[in-house]
This record gives C-alpha cells, sequence and structure tokens, in this order.
C-alpha cells in the first residue's frame, strides 16, 4: 500500500510538470508581444508566413563574445577528455547485421533522391527528408549492435516508436518559439494549406528524438568520446527549491523577453526549455538528467549532446540541396556559414541535445522502467551502461 501511495505520488507530480512546461513555454512569449504593444496575429498564423523581425545585422562584437562564452563552455570537457587520452578501442562483438547493410542501401538512395530533380519524383520531393532520416536510425542502431551485440531498437522496441510522436510533439514546440525569433524559415515546400503543412511538417518532426537518442547510444561505444567524464566535476543545485524557483523564474522571465527583444534574447530558444523542465522537476522532487552529474559522472551529459552535434551535422548536409529546406537569419552573428548554419549556431546543438533526452526521461520514464526489454531502471540505459565498457 505504501509503494503504492508513493507511485501514485510520483504520477501526480511528474503530471505537474507535464503539464505546467507546455503553459510556461505557450504564454511567456505572446505576453511579452503583447507588453511590446504589438499584434498577436501574425504570431498565431498557421502556416507561418508573415516576416516580423528584423533580424540585426552581423557585428564582431557579439560575435566574439558569444564565441568566447561557448569556447568557454566546452574547454572543461574537451580539457577533462585530453587529459584522460583514453586509447583503449572497444572491438566489435557482432557482425554488422543485414538490416543495417539494408539501411545504409536504403540512405544512400534517399540522398540520391533528395538531391536530385527526377521528373517522376516531382511530387514527393517536398518528403525525401523522412525516408532519410528513417534510414539514418536504423544505420545508427545497426552500428550500435555491432559493437555491443544489443542496441536500442531491438531491445526497448516500444519504447523507439513511442519516441516518434513525442518527437512531433517536441519540435514543434521548437516551431512555436521560432514564431518570435524567426531564426529559421522553410522554403522550397509550395503554397501548402495549414492540413498540408501540418503532416508534412510533423513526418520529419518525429524522426528528432530517435535519432539523436539511438546516436547517444552509439556515442557511448567509444571510450575516446567519454574518458575520464566520470570522474568529472560534481554538480550542486543547492537548495533544490530555491534553484527550481530561479531557473523556472529565468526561463519565463527570458520568454517574456524574447518576444520583446528577439535579437537579444533569441539563445534562450534553446534553452529556456530546459532550464523549465529541469527547475519543474527539482520543485517537484523528481530526478533529473543531471543527477549522475551530481555524483560527478558527466558521460551520459556529453554523450547526448555530442550526439546532437551529429545528428545536426547531418541535418545540415541533407538539408542544403533538397527541395523542402530550411534558412536560417542569425541576429548579429550570421556569418561563417557551414551548409546554411552559421558557425557558432552549431553550439546550440549541445543544450537541444540535453533537451531531447530530459523530455523522453519525463514523458517516457515509466514506460521504460516497464517492459521494454531492458531488466532494471531507465537510469541504468544509454550512458549508464554502455559507456562503463571503456573501463573493461
Amino acid at each position: 500500500m505504501r509503494n503504492e501511495t508513493q507511485h501514485g505520488r510520483g504520477l501526480l507530480r511528474r503530471l505537474t510538470v507535464l503539464v505546467a512546461v507546455p503553459v510556461l513555454i505557450l504564454l511567456p512569449p505572446l505576453s511579452g508581444i503583447w507588453l511590446a504593444g504589438r499584434s498577436l496575429d501574425p504570431y498565431l498564423e498557421f502556416p507561418p508566413r508573415t516576416r516580423s523581425v528584423v533580424h540585426a545585422p552581423f557585428a564582431w562584437l557579439p560575435f566574439l563574445l558569444l564565441g568566447a562564452a561557448i569556447v568557454a563552455s566546452l574547454a572543461p570537457f574537451v580539457t577533462c577528455l585530453f587529459r584522460a587520452r583514453c586509447k583503449r578501442m572497444l572491438r566489435p562483438v557482432a557482425a554488422f547485421p543485414w538490416w543495417g547493410t539494408l539501411a545504409l542501401g536504403w540512405t544512400v538512395v534517399a540522398w540520391f533522391l533528395a538531391w536530385t530533380r527526377l521528373e517522376w519524383m516531382h511530387p514527393l520531393q517536398p518528403l525525401t527528408f523522412t525516408p532519410l532520416w528513417l534510414g539514418y536510425i536504423v544505420l545508427v542502431n545497426a552500428l550500435t549492435f555491432r559493437r555491443l551485440g544489443r542496441c536500442l531498437l531491438l531491445d526497448r522496441p516500444r519504447y523507439v516508436l513511442a519516441l516518434f510522436p513525442l518527437s512531433a510533439v517536441f519540435w514543434w514546440s521548437f516551431e512555436y518559439l521560432n514564431r518570435f525569433t524567426q531564426n529559421w524559415h522553410y522554403v522550397g515546400g509550395g503554397n501548402l494549406s495549414g492540413w498540408e503543412y501540418l503532416w508534412q511538417a510533423t513526418l520529419p518532426f518525429s524522426t528528432v528524438l530517435p535519432a539523436v537518442l539511438g546516436t547517444t547510444e552509439l556515442v557511448g561505444t567509444y571510450p575516446q568520446l567519454i574518458g575520464g567524464l566520470d570522474r568529472f566535476a560534481v554538480l550542486s543545485f543547492g537548495h533544490r527549491g530555491r534553484t527550481g524557483w530561479a531557473l523556472v523564474g529565468a526561463a519565463a522571465g527570458g520568454l517574456v523577453a524574447i518576444g520583446i527583444w528577439p535579437n537579444v534574447f533569441f539563445p534562450l530558444l534553446w534553452m529556456a526549455p530546459l532550464m523549465l523542465i529541469t527547475g519543474l522537476e527539482l520543485l517537484q522532487g523528481l530526478p533529473t538528467i543531471f543527477r549522475e552529474a551530481e555524483r560527478g559522472d558527466w558521460r551520459r551529459l556529453w554523450s547526448v549532446a555530442l550526439a546532437a552535434l551529429i545528428c545536426g551535422f547531418f541535418w545540415e548536409l541533407w538539408n542544403v540541396r533538397s527541395l523542402a529546406h530550411w534558412e536560417y537569419a542569425i541576429p548579429s552573428v550570421h556569418a561563417f556559414k557551414l551548409f546554411e548554419m552559421p558557425a557558432l549556431g552549431y553550439a546550440g546543438y549541445f543544450p537541444f541535445g540535453l533537451e531531447c533526452w530530459a523530455v523522453a526521461h519525463l514523458v517516457l520514464g515509466p514506460i521504460g522502467r516497464g517492459g521494454e526489454g531492458y531488466r532494471g531502471s531507465t537510469e541504468t540505459d544509454l550512458a549508464q551502461r554502455n559507456p562503463t565498457v571503456a573501463e573493461r
């Protein structure tokens, strides 16, 4: 009875966070627009067509300041990896599976079709991104299977399937926040109705979380990429209640500011959701994705951040010559592009990776603990089990 009561309280706390996060993402930016005295209509139209944000031109000072902040944030991790100098090589424990070979062939064909303009492909040309990423997802799982003899796709198939609809909702939240910064927009998809835009966008959006978390598991099989991070700096939240309120307040305030000064506060688009989830989990007494970092183990955090960067590289690569693609408009720092993305923009993939994990951890945590094919808690998946191979 006591365990059932505790379980019920845990579900109620999780539900509280699940309700609060969307509300705190939806309302603050609109409040900022209202406080600025502007009409809400351009920010609520669907599909989005109005370009209402005038982006600041490139300037060296903000570029250098933001670049320095990024380098300062990453330097401790890179230094730790360099000092560890892990030279152990994990030998593959299984043959590359036949379904991985099929996935590789599928991905190559999808890539060819995405970058060419064959006449018979014309009706399907705007839809080529989803097949590419389905091939990628299966391929990274095959690579993980070769190195470990198991992978997320085979061991937790229901979990992976659940990631697809969650991923669609997850990325639509960023599309909503982008209404207020307009840092990217889509071209080449044609003049779509609201329904056409919804389903044609939702399909590729659904592949984000499976791709990032599948890549996370693969990253965790390379000791060179995570060595030494199990004995890194110990993270302390101090008083969890006060820290939780500070994170929620800063995130909500930052999202209000995005609506008023998008050229200044646009980086919060990538940080505020993580701050909200973490802050609310602290307030509700729930475990956060930083729990292992509180013991000095940053391997899982680094793995998922690096996985998002790897996925980001392929997102930008495959985007650049696809018919339906996105283009960027980043205030003050839009320079030195790799594909369509300005150089400093790639840093946004690091916090984005943490958000991918935070959302999956929050929403699918209870599912992962029951019947997903792995024995034990979800807290022992991905980087908790796989990186320990580096210590063998």
